[in-house]
């Protein structure tokens, strides 16, 4: 229950999420699965795409589109991987670690904030100018 509602809060999820698959519900979806069974159950392995899509049994399309998700959010890492012999790129939960990982999206999330409040000043003080 903690999973999916931290997966519906961070927006990876939809709330009132109905997956449009043979899945049972939120639990037997492949967000859900992805996320909790390869990615956080076995946070140190990389995951190709590939692979990700045949122990899902969904698309690659599919995958990308959750595996971008969870990047757009900086809780996944690129890193090599091999897959049926051949180097590919992988992806795992930042550092290995979830709380690490979301240590980092806030530090983002922090300095994007900041950011936005000096441009909103820098904003200000050029329409106060003008008004002068």
């Amino acid at each position: 229950m903690v999973a999916e509602t931290f997966l519906v809060q961070i927006g990876y999820i939809p709330k009132g999420y109905d997956p449009k698959t043979g899945a049972a519900g939120l639990r037997d979806s492949v967000p859900y699965r992805m996320f909790m069974e390869f990615f956080i159950r076995n946070k140190s392995k990389a995951w190709t795409v590939e692979e990700l899509a045949a122990l899902l049994g969904t698309t690659k399309p599919t995958i990308y589109r959750h595996i971008n998700k969870l990047k757009s959010m900086d809780l996944l890492e690129s890193l090599d991987a091999e897959f049926e012999g051949q180097v590919r790129k992988g992806y795992r939960i930042r550092y290995g670690d979830l709380s690490k990982a979301w240590s980092f999206t806030e530090a983002n999330v922090n300095m994007a904030m900041e950011n936005y409040r000096r441009t909103v000043g820098h904003l200000q003080s050029l329409v106060d100018a003008e008004r002068d």
